[in-house]
């Protein structure tokens, strides 16, 4: 029975496949000293033609364990004639840009191996490689279609296009390799849903089992992301199982320099001038002792600041000669400038937010600078392992931080790293757009059986778990059987009857030959972008904001725009209207859409931190011997450890209670404007926050007959309200009876997140056209057209596949409901304890909460100032003087 299999040493090789072809052997040997790790398991098993799952640091040779037996065979074809114009290895990755640099590093081994070969009197032909993406010219795919790419690099969008090209595809049934690269950055969202149903359509096609292979530094968990990778079939006893996999996990074979600097002393008492001062002297400093840094921050602005700071404040060290930025808004011109500018070693210094966390070739690297959390371990590890890639270097990462909260996830976060206890990814299932623009991709290419077409689905790992319902219910809309929907303009795109041939038997097709047209043109799954102009009431243009940080908004949001702050009433089609709002606290920073969640695994270890440094506490430890033992398990400065010891210990000392990833701190205070603050101290991520904060605000304001208003972090979630008495112990438990998702539904169903996820769904689902007969839909009309959609579809049925899509992705992607689900399970089970505390002044954990969303309004040292002023309040009610 074929299984996920985990490789030991007993399976590790120091040489090469013994039939591998002599003149590839000498290549290799001349050209390297030893196989690396990853290469000692991987050539034998994938040149076996065994599925292989491959996690390996990045620059430690994974790419050519990937390639090299394909090599070896396509040179052995060409040595005996049998080399044919058709694709034999199809390398899929999420980047262009890095499609084009496997691309050139193929050329080295491609003209090492063919020279060897010619002097060994071998006479083989050229080995072809080529990429085909959306920027390739139709001259060029014309070229491949006379004379087809041995080896073919594309992303998973141009894949599905190939896949339904009439004469293309032909070419792809004899591919024997199937490589994805960076599979980790795609099985968590809809591209490598996309990409998971083209290969079993492939495969379907397919004259023979293609060897999948799967590349990656960072995999959690990883025998998950093997079947995604592999898929299932069908055994004798027509029962699916996994089509097996051997999975290299060499991972932490690479060793790590890692530490976390805090620039000063004490980060609450310190002049904010002072702080960001001694942290670019640390940064400078790191740079000057280094030959090439790469520098991460967390948005694009930052970004922005970081490489303007340091040209003005060390101007005779950097100029835009040697440091330089690259970020997502920048043009694709611009960002290639600066990835050859690093690779060929002329810039000392990159600064980037996440463009350059994936394998695009960027030179030598021999440190990583981290501004600030990157919230997870994975990305955390991603990028410091951008640094060290010499055989046998270790890589460096040095996370400079600038807050208490910043320096108690980067402490874990690298402790987590060097055990090499990762994040793990979510991977989507059963999502209904993607599946519809699949079917669309089916029909359009033969006429298929319904129960075929399902079997083949469900081979996907995304889909192994498709009810027959769902799949029949977007049958019928692809095939136009909701007639109330054409007054909309959505027309049938694909037909479904019984088969002539075969009485009895179900089978679908193409409507009509605009639909491979459809298809070919709105295929893909990231939604168009748009943004969106501001107006007051009274019609006055006031900015425009994105579409992501609207998603967040809810009527009566504050947030800040040009330096002033307004209340957010409705969106009609792209325009947003507000209210002016002048002395209201924001609730929504504008930085919103920007932020990256904190997982949830490293929010539970975070927790547990805290309970181990509370356990010491109260068995009677000082600060020295906290320190001491935080200097001793975690890889720390000392500026941190003290950092670290004050922040809990303060925490313990004020309220004698911890929120841990076991104990939960309901807190309540009323703020200067008189409303009742109730801070859930939830250190369990964003995505989980986000779900836990919208049902117990859907519960408050029940109780209350009035809006609650939300402001959602990483450690916990605010909830606005008026000063009523609220049973807050009995609202916790009300919880625990609920049908979390249901609530969650309700509770987002008139929101704007709602109305623009509506919107994508059904543009992935091809319910709004994009593109039809060369004419483009602005993002304003779809919008508008997906409100009308929208009414119809649910007085259609409350459960269209389209509106049930998109409640699944707010709730699963957007959101993280399955761990909120555990979080109140937990609390239900008595395994989370809920502790209710009222405060006259917040406590330390709620510092950063409470002024969140001031942080638009007041400047960073106004910020500091803030935090500055809470921490003497709390250090007054203790009657302390000092540090404790």
């Amino acid at each position: 029975m074929p299984e996920i299999n985990f490789l030991d040493e007993s399976d590790a090789s120091e040489e090469l496949p013994q039939d591998f072809e002599p003149y590839v052997k000498e290549w290799f040997w001349d050209s390297f000293d030893s196989l690396t790790p990853p290469q000692k398991y991987s050539f034998k098993e994938i040149h076996e033609g065994e599925n292989s799952l491959i996690c390996a640091p990045t620059g430690s040779g994974k790419t050519l364990s990937a390639f090299l037996s394909a090599l070896n065979e396509l040179f052995m074809l060409g040595d005996e004639d049998e080399l044919e114009d058709k694709v034999y290895v199809l390398y899929v990755s999420p980047l262009r840009a890095l499609n084009n640099d496997i691309h050139r590093n193929l050329e080295e081994p491609l003209e090492g191996i063919k020279n060897k070969a010619e002097k060994k009197g071998y006479d083989v032909p050229e080995v072809r490689s080529a990429v085909r993406t959306g920027d390739t010219s139709q001259n060029e795919r014309s070229k491949m279609l006379d004379k087809p790419p041995h080896i073919l690099i594309t992303t998973p969008e141009s894949l599905g296009i190939i896949l339904d090209a009439p004469k293309f595809k032909e070419k792809l049934k004899d591919v024997k390799y199937v490589i994805t690269d960076e599979i980790h950055s795609l099985s968590d969202n809809k591209r490598g849903v996309h990409l998971s149903l083209s290969y079993e359509r492939l495969e379907k096609m397919s004259n023979n089992d293609f060897t999948r292979i799967g590349l990656s530094a960072t995999q959690a968990p990883i025998d998950e992301i093997a079947k995604y990778l592999v898929g299932y079939e069908e055994n004798s006893d027509g029962e699916r199982e996994t089509r097996g996999c051997n999975v290299v996990d060499v991972a932490a074979t690479k060793e790590m320099d890692l530490e976390v600097i805090t620039p000063v002393e004490d980060l609450i008492n310190s002049p904010p001038d002072v702080t960001r001062r001694k942290a670019y002297e640390e940064m400078h400093e790191l740079i000057q002792d280094h030959e090439s840094t790469l520098i991460f921050t967390n948005t694009r602005a930052a970004t922005e600041r970081v490489v303007n700071t340091l040209k003005n404040r060390y101007e005779d060290f950097y100029s835009d000669e040697n440091i330089g930025a690259h970020h997502s808004s920048m043009s694709r011109e611009n960002r290639v400038e600066v990835e050859e500018s690093l690779k060929n070693g002329e810039l000392k210094v990159g600064v980037t937010s996440t463009s350059l966390e994936l394998g695009i070739d960027i030179g030598y690297i021999d440190l990583v600078i981290q501004m600030g959390s990157p919230k997870g371990v994975s990305r955390g590890v991603q990028r410091i392992g951008r640094s060290g890639h010499k055989l046998n270097e270790e890589a460096k990462g040095r996370m400079v931080v600038m807050d208490r909260d910043d320096a108690a996830e980067c402490t874990v976060l690298l402790r987590d790293a060097k055990k090499d206890d990762l994040d793990r990814v979510r991977i989507p299932e059963n999502a209904l757009d993607v599946l519809s623009q699949h079917i669309v991709g089916m029909a359009c290419n033969k006429k298929w059986g319904v129960d075929e077409a399902f079997k083949t689905i469900k081979r996907s790992y995304n889909y192994s778990g498709l009810e027959r319902e769902d799949y029949e219910k977007v049958l019928d809309y692809l095939a136009g059987e909701y007639a109330d929907l054409e007054d909309q303009n959505v027309y049938a795109k694909i037909w479904r009857g019984e088969d002539r041939d075969n009485p009895g038997n179900e089978v679908f097709g193409r409507s009509g030959k605009m639909t491979r047209v459809i298809y070919m043109t709105n295929i893909g799954t990231i939604p168009d972008e748009a943004v969106y102009k501001v107006y007051t009431r009274g019609d006055s243009y006031v900015g425009s904001l994105d579409e992501e940080f609207l998603d967040r908004l809810t009527k009566g949001d504050i947030f800040t725009l040009g330096g002033s702050t307004y209340e957010f009433m409705y969106a009609r089609g792209m325009k947003v209207y507000v209210d002016a709002a002048p002395d209201k606290n924001p609730t929504v920073p504008s930085w919103y859409s920007e932020m990256l969640p904190l997982s949830y695994d490293l929010g539970r270890h975070i927790g547990q931190f805290r309970q181990r440094i509370v356990d010491q506490l109260e068995r009677g430890f000082g600060r020295d011997e906290v320190v001491s033992w935080i200097d001793s398990n975690f890889y720390v400065d000392e500026n941190t450890a003290n950092s670290l010891y004050s922040y809990v210990a303060e925490q313990y000392e004020y309220l004698g209670e911890v929120p841990t990833d076991q104990r939960i701190l309901v807190e309540k205070n009323v703020d200067d404007s008189g409303k009742l603050n109730v801070v859930f101290h939830t250190i369990f991520g964003r995505e989980v926050n986000d779900a836990l904060c919208r049902i117990f605000a859907n519960l408050l304001s029940k109780r209350m007959g009035t809006n609650v208003g939300m402001v959602v972090d990483d450690a916990g979630f605010v909830l606005k309200c008026p000063r009523r008495p609220i049973d807050f112990q009995d609202m916790i438990s009300d919880a625990t009876e609920l049908d979390l998702r249901r609530v969650l539904k309700k509770a987002v169903r008139k929101t704007e997140l709602m109305k623009r996820r509506f919107r994508h769904v059904a543009a992935r689902a091809l319910m709004i056209l994009r593109n039809y007969k060369g004419r483009s839909l602005s993002v304003g009309k779809q919008q508008m057209k997906s409100h009308f959609l929208l009414s119809a579809a649910e007085k259609v049925d409350k459960d269209f596949p389209i509106i049930k899509e998109t409640y699944r992705e707010i709730m699963e992607d957007a959101m993280d409901v399955k761990h909120a689900q555990e979080v109140v399970d937990r609390i239900g089970d008595g395994e989370i304890e809920v502790v209710i505390k009222d405060t006259d002044v917040p406590s330390p954990f709620a510092h950063n909460m409470i002024i969140q969303g001031q942080s638009d309004v007041i400047m960073m040292e106004d910020k500091q100032e803030r935090l500055k002023q809470l921490h003497e309040k709390v250090m007054d009610e203790l009657g302390e003087e000092g540090d404790l």
